[in-house]
């Protein structure tokens, strides 16, 4: 295969391997003479009489060919004659690896005042200087193209321009741009094909004498630059102390190396089309943006574009994505960090200002795929009830659902009712998901993946495809619903009967219990706020809601009998509408758990935990029972505390991790209950859907689909998803308040409570108007349980941070 490249007006044809020099051709159209720019701002027009008598007409248009040495030689001839006419006598200087200065002739010479340097000033910088004086035993104090004068050692020295005494600092700048002008790559290949043939190495100065006729300290500088400028022609290798011995490629090196150069051509010509597409979106008003798709629409833009999506979130999939975002955020003027890359992508609209980097960085599936959005349409419309007729109609009781007003999967629903012997039965109505999911199926699969829906404040992400979960499973008010239904009998003043179990020789509050599979019609769906309403306007004909809320009293006072620990506290919920926007609506809820509607779902839900634990625990039912080690807690210890947030802090401080049992119930310290499995939200939760899985199969007679090893194994999983959808929704909170605080007024004053001494007067405090925690020094006299008034001195979301002064 015949290679051609132009050099200057020459052509060199040559082919893939390295021929004799004779049969290089340069091919002219009826010259005899070439054009060759020096870089001394001059035109030469060399001449070669020799060739006249050598031209050859191939009878092609007039084209001759001549014979390369015949050029080659004449040419050089011509520059060696140019350059001797402009030699000044010069002294070739060589450097030795001690960074002593030897000349050409025998002997040598340290370092020395005015000579004319090249040394590495970093990384990424090559400067030319000159030398001024030693400091120290070694280094020596320079002064350079810049204008610094700064010490340098003698390994960073990497060429000493020979020739060159007492050189004037002031015409450095001179220097350097003449050798600039001069500088004329194409020179190389002359070099790289002569050595190449005869398998020779060159220094710099040989270079110099070789394509400029002179070894002057300018054309040797020009020489050295164009050697370690050039990554084509030559490669190099380090001996005789710091001087350096380039040798020739080979062809085949050469030639890979062109296809190199040539890729990374079209590679910068497609960086530098991207970030002028950068800086044009960062230069755009926020409403003019690109939107993220259109980043993704050439595949080539869509490669770098990821890249700085995982620098800002520190997730690279390789080595050169890395690689290309550190280049990108070079170029554009950032420092090499992920809060660069997070604040780039902000600037040109593929981030939204308030994005949630954890979302990114903890991968938490936001969306289902498309198989998995048909597999749950065909369950809808395809599925049949395996429970139809098992199930009992539920459908003449009152049921009240009851939970936050932006709740979109509905699981739990509540019924009761006075007996006529007084006392109280009340049913816990549960979303009957495994209607549509089976254990093992593709959506059960995909569940257990995800381990739980996803509840921040900006959005809310389903354990379950959307329509799935709302259309189907979700309770719905009015509408026929399948459940599994709790029901259970307690005593009228919240004694118990005596209900004991052969086996464990329990003695609970529960008189009577079932579960059943049913079919129920949801009749209010209540806010937690709407619910305390009504239980405090105590209408006639919502008696059912005050029998709920009596046997919920009931159960608390059993369960604080039983060595409950009660840890109400403040909890705060956000909803941010609009969240991609600069400036998104933040609507701040704090809510108090000792209020009555929350108290009566909590404790109706604790009660259907502890009837499923004890109907697994009596049928050997495999199930996730959950216990909580401290049963003997001495609450009267934190009795010096006010009750609430403050003595709810110092218990949670101490409390132990819940554990799991799979094989058979553990007690509950902190609830109170000999043994408590969770079960009221499948749709929500897949350790759940497990318990319904293991409870439903029995109710048909079935044997559980899954053994105590198979449920042990499943949690572990489950719950590692668990732990880090924990943090993201922690995270995700904090930001939100932190962000919710940056923007009310500065002289707002905030009510705090001190829960505990950090250290000296540094108080963890709890804003009590938002429900959340923070520290600030306090002033002396204020103690644990006393409330002090705060206002926010800075508050930066983004690093986590916020700054809170008391206000005295």
């Amino acid at each position: 295969m015949m290679t051609v490249r132009a050099v200057n007006t020459c052509y060199l044809l040559r082919s893939g391997s390295p021929p004799p020099l004779s049969s290089f051709c340069c091919r002219f159209n009826h010259f005899s003479s070439l054009d060759l720019s020096r870089g001394y701002g001059l035109q030469l027009r060399l001449r070669f009489p020799a060739l006249r008598g050598e031209l050859v007409n191939f009878g092609h248009g007039g084209v001759r060919s001549c014979c390369f040495h015949s050029l080659l030689e004449s040419a050089m001839a011509e520059l060696a004659s140019y350059g001797r006419r402009r030699r000044v006598p010069a002294v070739a200087v060589k450097l030795t690896s001690s960074g002593e200065l030897l000349d050409d002739k025998p002997g040598s010479q340290t370092l020395v005042e005015g000579l004319l340097l090249e040394f590495k000033k970093d990384s990424d910088r090559l400067l030319l200087a000159v030398a001024q004086k030693p400091d120290g035993k070694k280094n020596w104090m320079v002064y350079d193209q810049n204008g610094v004068t700064s010490s340098i050692r003698p390994q960073q020295i990497t060429y000493i321009v020979p020739g060159v005494e007492k050189f004037d600092q002031t015409e450095i700048s001179s220097f350097i741009q003449k050798a600039e002008d001069n500088l004329d790559p194409s020179l190389l290949e002359f070099a790289w094909v002569e050595l190449l043939e005869n398998n020779k190495s060159v220094t710099a100065e040989e270079l110099a004498e070789m394509i400029f006729g002179s070894a002057e300290p300018l054309e040797c500088y020009c020489a050295h630059l164009l050697l370690t400028r050039d990554n084509l022609y030559f490669t190099v290798r380090e001996n005789k102390g710091s001087r350096f011995v380039y040798v020739p490629r080979t062809t085949e090196q050469v030639d890979e190396f062109m296809r190199k150069n040539l890729a990374k051509e079209a590679a910068d010509r497609e960086l530098n089309e991207f970030l002028q597409l950068l800086k044009s979106a960062k230069a755009m008003p926020s409403h003019a943006k690109p939107p993220k798709s259109s980043w993704m629409i050439e595949e080539k833009f869509q490669s770098k574009i990821q890249s700085i999506e995982a620098y800002a979130i520190d997730e690279f999939t390789s080595e050169d994505q890395k690689k290309t975002a550190g280049e990108i955020l070079k170029a554009m003027g950032m420092t090499k960090t992920s809060s660069s890359a997070v604040n780039l992508l902000i600037a040109i609209g593929y981030f939204p200002v308030h994005v949630n980097l954890d979302l990114l960085k903890l991968n938490i599936r936001t969306d289902h795929s498309e198989e998995m959005n048909l597999a749950a349409e065909n369950m809808l419309s395809e599925c049949p009830d395996p429970d139809h007729f098992e199930r009992q109609d539920l459908t003449h009781l009152k049921v009240y659902a009851i939970d936050v007003d932006e709740a979109d999967e509905l699981d739990d629903a509540l019924s009761a009712t006075k007996l006529q012997d007084g006392r109280i039965r009340v049913w816990i109505h549960v979303a009957d998901a495994t209607r549509y999911v089976q254990p093992g199926s593709f959506l059960d699969r995909e569940a257990m993946r995800r381990a739980t829906s996803v509840f921040l404040p900006t959005a809310t992400y389903p354990m379950f495809p959307e329509k799935l979960a709302m259309q189907g499973m979700s309770l719905k008010q009015g509408e026929i619903c399948n459940a599994v239904t709790v029901s259970v009998v307690l005593t009228p003043d919240g004694w118990l009967f005596l209900l004991l179990t052969i086996l464990l020789c329990w003695c609970t509050s529960i008189a009577e219990y079932s579960v059943d599979n049913s079919i129920i019609k949801p009749t209010y769906m209540l806010t937690y706020e709407s619910a305390s309403e009504l239980l405090n306007l105590n209408l006639e004909e919502e008696v059912e809601l005050r029998i709920l809320s009596e046997a919920a009293a009931l159960r608390l006072r059993w369960r604080r009998q039983q060595g409950a620990v009660d840890t109400q506290n403040i909890e705060t919920r956000i909803k941010v509408v609009n969240p991609d926007d600069p400036e998104p609506s933040i609507n701040l809820y704090v809510e108090n758990q000792a209020d009555h509607a929350m108290r009566l779902v909590t404790e109706m839900m604790v009660l259907c935990g502890e009837v499923i634990a004890t109907f697994g625990s009596q049928n050997n039912i495999p199930l996730p029972y959950r216990g909580q080690p401290q049963s003997n807690i001495d609450v009267s210890a934190f009795a010096h505390l006010p009750e609430g947030p403050v003595r709810t802090a110092a218990i949670i401080k101490i409390l132990r991790a819940a554990e799991i049992d799979f094989r058979k119930p553990i007690r509950h310290g902190i609830l109170g209950l000999p043994g408590y499995v969770q079960f009221t939200s499948p749709i929500r939760r897949y350790l759940d859907l497990l318990a319904h899985y293991q409870v439903k199969a029995f109710l048909r007679g079935d044997s559980p689909p899954f053994s105590a090893g198979q449920l042990e194994g499943a949690a572990a999983s489950v719950n590692m998803q668990i732990r880090l959808i924990r943090k993201l929704s922690s995270t995700s909170l904090r930001y939100w308040i932190i962000e919710y605080l940056r923007r009310q007024p500065k002289q707002r004053r905030y009510r705090a409570l001190i829960l505990r001494f950090i250290k000296d007067r540094v108080a963890a405090l709890l804003l009590v108007d938002v429900g959340f925690q923070a520290s600030a020094w306090v002033s002396t006299g204020s103690g644990i349980g006393d409330e002090v008034r705060v206002k926010v001195e800075e508050a930066r979301p983004r690093e986590d941070y916020i700054s809170l002064k008391e206000a005295l």
